[in-house]
């Protein structure tokens, strides 16, 4: 997939081709949604507690006698009808909203929406993005100059740069990150994602590479012939308890 190259001024200044391993996966909804909802809870902080009527202090002496004083009848004053009593199915912070997504399901989901924001024309390619100062207007700058202007966007850092992270840092609609660090929940959040030109390898090693490495590992797996042996010291093991048992049952 070709798709066309800026500079920090907006000027096309030509075509790169995209590799297709990353930039050319087809779409499923079903599993991008899976990863995006995994990481949202993930992220999600559980700070909304309330106490139940076994957490309040107090109540531990009977209000009233039972029977006699015309009222109703009351065990404790920290009863949910109660003035400064528990709260009846409020929210906990035992709550748990964290979920656990194989890191291969993961890495296909994110190249599955790098593929679409390729496709949709909002990956906008930059030659180099360097920056002396690490001041505002610098950043805004080029931001103005470059298509989607305005709009929310991620700029994905092929390594650390501290003057770009301290200039964008301050403006609304913007966020900076390293392409190591992209993600499915980030991607979806911002419209354009912003990319210079070396960060393309960095994907590539981050994603690509990864996967290789799953699979060489998978091969490595043991054989058949290490599978009969484990069954043939755990049907031994059972030969043995098995006579400890007759020898007890005996005595």
């Amino acid at each position: 997939m070709l798709i066309d190259t800026y500079n920090q001024k907006g000027e096309k200044v030509g075509q790169t081709r995209l590799p297709s391993e990353v930039f050319g996966v087809k779409m499923s909804l079903d599993l991008v949604h899976q990863v995006a909802v995994s990481q949202a809870g993930n992220r999600r902080l559980v700070i909304a507690h309330t106490k139940g009527r076994g957490d309040v202090s107090g109540g531990g002496k009977k209000p009233w006698k039972q029977k006699g004083t015309g009222r109703a009848r009351h065990g404790s004053n920290r009863s949910p009808i109660w003035i400064g009593g528990g709260v009846t199915f409020g929210p906990t912070n035992r709550r748990v909203f964290t979920r656990t997504i194989p890191k291969r399901m993961r890495r296909k989901a994110l190249m599955m929406v790098l593929s679409s924001k390729a496709k949709d024309e909002l990956l906008i390619l930059i030659d180099s993005l360097l920056i002396e100062k690490p001041k505002t207007k610098l950043m805004t700058d080029i931001l103005k100059t470059l298509p989607g202007a305005g709009k929310n966007s991620i700029i994905a850092l092929a390594l650390m740069d501290k003057n770009i992270i301290l200039a964008g840092r301050n403006i609304d609609n913007l966020k900076v990150v390293q392409a190591k660090d992209l993600n499915v929940l980030d991607l979806l959040s911002y419209k354009y994602l912003i990319l210079p030109k070396e960060a393309i390898k960095v994907i590539e090693k981050t994603v690509i590479e990864k996967d290789k490495l799953f699979i060489d590992e998978r091969k490595k797996t043991p054989g058949k012939k290490e599978k009969s042996t484990a069954r043939i010291r755990i049907k031994k093991v059972k030969k043995i308890t098995g006579k400890k048992r007759k020898k007890t049952r005996a005595q």
